[in-house]
């Protein structure tokens, strides 16, 4: 059933077959030439006599519209006088709201966010587990014992401010992890199996666009994590990290830009921030962001992406309670190595399958845990749902 829908200003009417058309068309046509007025009437006084739609055919011809010209080529809806309700099929048009901020985000986001062609595409919904095995500790009194690092995280991104220079969205994500035991006998590690160290965490980024070629990006997470089995969430310290980047675009094929990143966990660190975006070609490129990663990338195909990255994997838990004096925190920071192959399937979602070698550049585990041998082999599967562009939009 046919229906109208806002997006960004500009309404559409959405035919029987799904059929997305700017009502902004329509207004210039029939403005402009007296005679396509005469016939477009008179085929939608037919429309509504022969066929049960052509009812709101009909009266959309009769809804008040008020614009103007932004260009010679781009007039713009400004009002609408009647919406019909019956024919959305939600009970509220606060859901058909949220609905269609869900589904339209990408719409604009996609012509004005930072970014050049053939990167990886926008990731609205994330499932990923990862497993790292051949992990080693020394306990004192149970020898060498070996275990598998296992993690699974799911984020979904959700828009709250979408203006023509600014954009602002939510991300909130959970992460559960383990060290599974691969020894025999008991697991001097209780406190790391069972998925027990878990993560709840908020991601809030934004960017202001400061003229076409320049953006000012602001990203903060905000997170709870630790052993949940043993520590209520009022129990973990807040963790917070904050960043703010310039990100200039030099030329249609290259972005450089820097800024600086602010995290407190159990210490405070301030780092500096490096961007850089760059294709050599039409199929291949240099995607780096410093201290998170560095890429190279190839281009098999429009749907085909290859990666050879480094990639650095940061983690903090709790394991007991703050009030009690010093924390016992088990923290690691990584560095994945490898080749990360993405395959979208069209303008819904995709794959991304990564393996390589994980090197520990750190590790402190329980105070009774020696590590012996923390780096190895790691492999990451990830499934990930695209934003949704009606008019099919999207990054290439």
């Amino acid at each position: 059933m046919p229906f109208v829908a806002r997006f960004s200003e500009t309404f559409f009417f959405v035919s029987r077959r799904g059929d997305f058309v700017p009502i902004k068309n329509y207004c210039s046509l029939i403005r402009n030439c007296p005679l396509i007025r005469l016939l477009f009437h008179a085929g939608a006084t037919y429309i509504s006599n022969a066929f049960p739609a052509g009812f709101y055919f009909r009266n959309l011809m009769n809804i008040s519209l008020r614009y103007r010209l932004i260009t010679n080529n781009l007039v713009q809806v400004r009002t609408i006088t009647t919406i019909y309700r019956r024919s959305m099929q939600f009970r509220r048009p606060e859901a058909f709201a949220f609905f269609l901020s869900l589904w339209g985000i990408s719409m604009v986001c996609c012509a004005q966010k930072p970014g050049l062609p053939g990167m990886a595409p926008s990731k609205w919904i994330t499932f990923r587990t990862t497993h790292a095995p051949g992990k080693v500790y020394r306990f004192a009194n149970s020898g060498n014992k070996t275990f598998t690092n296992e993690e699974m995280y799911v984020r979904a991104w959700l828009p709250v401010v979408h203006k023509k220079n600014f954009a602002l969205v939510l991300g909130p994500n959970y992460r559960a992890e383990q060290l599974e035991f691969k020894s025999s006998g008991e697991n001097p590690a209780k406190k790391f199996e069972g998925w027990n160290l878990r993560t709840f965490a908020l991601d809030l980024n934004s960017f202001v666009r400061l003229d076409s070629t320049s953006w000012l990006v602001l990203t903060s997470h905000i997170n709870k994590t630790g052993n949940f089995a043993m520590l209520s969430a009022k129990e973990i310290p807040l963790n917070y990290t904050f960043s703010a980047s310039y990100l200039k675009r030099m030329s249609p094929n290259k972005e450089i830009g820097a800024g600086v990143i602010f995290n407190k966990s159990y210490k405070m660190t301030f780092l500096p921030v490096f961007l850089f975006n760059y294709n050599l070609s039409e199929r291949e490129g240099i995607e780096i962001m410093l201290p998170k990663k560095m890429a190279w990338r190839h281009n098999l195909s429009p749907n085909d992406l290859l990666y050879f990255k480094a990639e650095a994997v940061t983690r903090t838990y709790y394991l007991n309670r703050v009030a009690e004096g010093t924390p016992d925190v088990c923290r690691r920071i990584d560095v994945d190595m490898g080749i990360s192959y993405n395959r979208r399937f069209g303008k819904f979602g995709g794959v991304e399958v990564f393996g390589g070698y994980r090197k520990n550049l750190s590790n402190k585990m329980v105070h009774d845990a020696v590590p012996v041998r923390t780096s190895g082999l790691a492999a990451t599967v990830e499934f990930y749902i695209q934003p949704p562009s009606f008019r099919g939009k999207g990054r290439h």
